[in-house]
Order: C-alpha cells, then structure tokens, then sequence
C-alpha cells in the first residue's frame, strides 16, 4: 500500500499548529491565574491590613478607655484621701455695746447689769422670795440668782455649791477656781469656770460670811457645745464679773426686806 506522504506531512504540520494552539491557550491560562493569584493576595494583603488597623484602633481605643478609668478611679481615690471635711460653721454674732444700769430691789442687794438683760422672779414650785433669773434673751441664755440668809449654816451652804458646781465634771474637761475678797463691801466668794460641754459654764457664790448668801449659775437654753458657745460665753462673762465687782450687800436698817428661808 502506498502511502501519502504528502497528507502525512500536512496531517502533521496541522497537528503540530493545534498542539502550537494548545500551548498558547495554556500559557493564556497559566498568565490569567498567575494575574488572578496576584489579584488575590492584593485584596487578601489588603483586608488583612484593614483588619490589622481596625483591630488596632478597637484596641487602642480600648486600652485608652481603660486607662482613663483607671485615672479617673485613682483620682477619685486620691480626692477622697486628701480632702478633709470642712469645720462646722456658726452665725456671725452682733454683740451690742456695754451699758449697765443698777438693779435695786426690796431684796438685800444691789448690783450693775447690762441694758440688754432683765430680771424676772423665779416662779418655779419652793422658789424664794429673792431668787431671780437675769435673762439675756439676745443669747438665749439665764443667770440663775439664789438668795439665801445665813444663821450659822455657812459651812452647808458652801459644800451645797461645790457638789452643784462638782456635778459639771462629767462632761467637763476641767474646773478653774479664782477667788473673791472685798472688804470694803464684805463680799467674799468663789467662781468656777467650767471648761468643755458643761450644762453650766459659770457658777459663784457671795456671802459676808454672817448674814447673807447667794449662788449664781450661768445657762444656755441649747445643747451644750464649746464651739458654738464661746464668742457668747466670753462676752456674757464680762457682765458677770462686772455684776460681782459692783455687787453690794444692803444694810438691814435701810429697807424691809423679804423673809428668807434659813436652812436647817
């Protein structure tokens, strides 16, 4: 059998052209993949990225919100170890000025008391005749005056004041003595300053010794507080001492005075 060499030869050349065809076709391929891998790892670099900075802007922003809690705990935390509460605060006073008029009863003394006071009668149940009240109602405050006539019970009427005075103690964070002498008008006594949150913060007593006998107590209708008290306590105590200096006992012959009880 012959044989065409003439159709082998273009049956080649034709398969030659498709396997040409095929291999261009592949490197088309090959180049359209290896652009779709590029393509891929362009977008996948690219939300990584995107990723990476969003993640780190939660966080950052995160840690700053921590941070500023933080802060804001131990700022808090220092304020409240550094601030201190504020001293309580009292009204500013008005104190008028010192006048003093003499106070001159049917009772066997006399003595000076300031134009801002007065004088009322004890009406309590067992008050005596010349048992007085000197109100300052400004400072709403009371001198209690208790009068009593000696008849050779001195003695018991002293020890009388000093347990009245002595009963303060509880509360009191001292007592200081001073001494009354006058001779000229025979008025001898004792006061007592009590210190601290005392009910009564001056107490005395007067007395000639013979005859007559009178214990003042000095009260604040409030509770008892230094602090609040002292500015008036200072200034009411002026008036006291100014009441004892000019204190005065009457002679019997001057005047009928009112019967006073004699403790037995």
């Amino acid at each position: 059998m012959k044989i065409d060499l003439k159709f082998l030869e273009s049956r080649s050349k034709t398969q030659e052209a498709r396997h040409k065809t095929q291999e261009a076709r592949l490197k088309t391929q090959e180049a359209r993949l290896k652009k779709q891998d590029k393509e891929g790892s362009f977008f996948s670099n690219a939300k990584k990225s995107w990723f990476l900075i969003l993640t780190s802007n939660i966080f950052q922003g995160s840690f700053i919100l921590l941070i500023s809690c933080f802060s804001l705990v131990s700022c808090s935390s220092d304020d409240d170890d550094t601030i201190a509460p504020k001293p309580r605060s009292y009204f500013r006073l008005s104190f008028p000025e010192k006048k003093y008029v003499t106070y001159d009863s049917v009772c066997p003394f006399t003595f000076e008391m300031p134009v801002y006071s007065h004088i009322d009668r004890d009406k309590n149940f067992g008050a005596e005749p010349c048992w007085l009240n000197l109100n300052f109602p400004t400072f709403n405050g009371t001198l209690h005056l208790s009068y009593k006539a000696v008849n050779g019970n001195i003695k018991e009427y002293l020890e009388d004041t000093y347990t009245l005075a002595s009963k303060h103690q509880i509360k009191a964070s001292g007592i200081e003595e001073q001494l009354i002498s006058r001779d000229s008008n025979k008025v001898y006594g004792l006061i007592y300053e009590i210190k601290g949150n005392a009910a009564s913060s001056i107490q005395f007593f007067l007395t000639d010794s013979t005859r007559h006998f009178i214990r003042g107590a000095l009260y604040f209708n409030a509770v008892p507080n230094t602090d609040s008290i002292a500015p008036v306590l200072e200034y009411i105590k002026k008036d006291i001492y100014q009441m004892i200096a000019t204190f005065k006992w009457k002679n019997e012959e001057s005047g009928n005075f009112p019967k006073a009880v004699h403790k037995k």
